[in-house]
């Protein structure tokens, strides 16, 4: 990558929101080199744009969000959220820990969806470091989750450092403690991304490699606790190939956790490979995690979004790097579960290249 010699890093403040009865500081903050920026918000601690340029050198937007901020408070989608306590679906709303039956707060039917009906996407975090140096800029959220929020054990301390390191490389680093209890972690970060630019259209298109030889299939969107192998099937995506190629054999279109191939211990290892034949535009991802919901943004019905941009099914992938879902419930997926004096960690990396 080319040396970059001018480097920018501002603060926008938008406008405080309530917060059970509080009023909150939100804001926008950017993180900005050369032509490569992101902008961000302490409210979910979002990715809200990323602009880099396509292969024509015209800057877009590659993932999908809001004009405002009251669409963010109100959103269901979880655009550019961090999701947890406990990313993905809890089947039946609850777990068993150290002989404790824990009910959890139902947000999907019976079960209970990335963290419940407030997780971490519904909170304002809090802003604990800002680098304005402007050599890596970066910038640091954290979020304290009481005992019992959502239904959830023990008291847990929760940051995110996005950070932007060499010319477009966006870092994303991921951490909680659990400070009295053990509980569940399983964070994950959730962009929808069209590297065409987010008012493109579909990204059925585009190709994707990932590096999974295996899934954990489910049974009305919960794992049935086996693991099998892609080879042969249409999930099958270790050698690049055009997303919607085979998605008319998967009822609904791909929402489904692939296993990672390569270290079982927590080692970066690359995840996925996707390439916009429209812009030119490639994203690789990689992460220390086991996992990755590869999500095809199947239900995405007429939702009117940044500029007024209209995203139908299809508008969008989602890559979250994630545990096992619901492996609180299956004791043969790698637990989730932290005890205090113990640090759960989560690191991903994008890079981005212009073909």
């Amino acid at each position: 990558m080319a040396n970059v010699s001018v480097f920018f890093c501002f603060i926008i403040l938008l406008f405080g929101i309530s917060v059970n009865g509080v009023e909150e500081e939100v804001k926008i903050y950017e993180l900005k080199k050369n032509n490569f920026s992101i902008k961000l918000t302490n409210f979910g601690a979002r990715i809200i744009s990323v602009i880099l340029p396509d292969n024509r050198g015209k800057l877009g937007d590659v993932v999908l969000g809001y004009d405002t901020l009251d669409e963010y408070v109100n959103d269901v989608r979880y655009f550019g959220a961090v999701v947890g306590r406990v990313a993905n679906r809890i089947s039946n709303a609850q777990f068993t820990l150290n002989g404790t039956v824990y009910k959890l707060d139902a947000n999907e039917k019976n079960n209970t969806l990335h963290g419940g009906v407030k997780g971490f996407s519904q909170v304002v975090w809090k802003v604990e470091d800002y680098d304005n140096s402007c050599q890596s800029p970066y910038i640091t959220l954290s979020y304290h989750s009481f005992d019992g929020e959502e239904g959830f054990p023990g008291d847990l301390a929760v940051s995110v450092t996005y950070a932007l390191l060499d010319s477009y490389n966006l870092s994303v680093a991921m951490k909680a403690e659990a400070l009295n209890k053990a509980t569940p972690v399983n964070l994950a970060q959730h962009s929808y991304w069209n590297l065409g630019g987010h008012d493109s259209g579909s990204i059925l298109f585009d190709e994707i490699q990932l590096f999974a030889s295996h899934i954990t299939p489910v049974n009305k969107s919960i794992p049935t606790g086996a693991i099998v192998p892609v080879e042969g099937t249409p999930y099958d995506f270790l050698k690049s190939y055009i997303i919607g190629g085979r998605i008319m054999e998967i009822p609904g279109g791909y929402d489904i956790n692939y296993v990672l191939d390569g270290p079982t211990e927590k080692k970066m290892k690359p995840v996925a490979v996707v390439h916009s034949w429209k812009s030119g535009r490639v994203m690789r991802l990689s992460s220390d995690a086991p996992a990755v919901q590869f999500y095809t943004v199947n239900y995405m019905n007429h939702v009117k979004g940044k500029q007024g941009y209209v995203y139908l099914p299809h508008a969008a992938l989602c890559l979250e790097t994630q545990g096992f879902p619901d492996a609180v419930n299956h004791p043969n997926f790698p637990s989730q579960i932290v005890t205090p004096g113990k640090t759960y960690s989560h690191n991903m990396l994008y890079t981005f290249t212009i073909v």
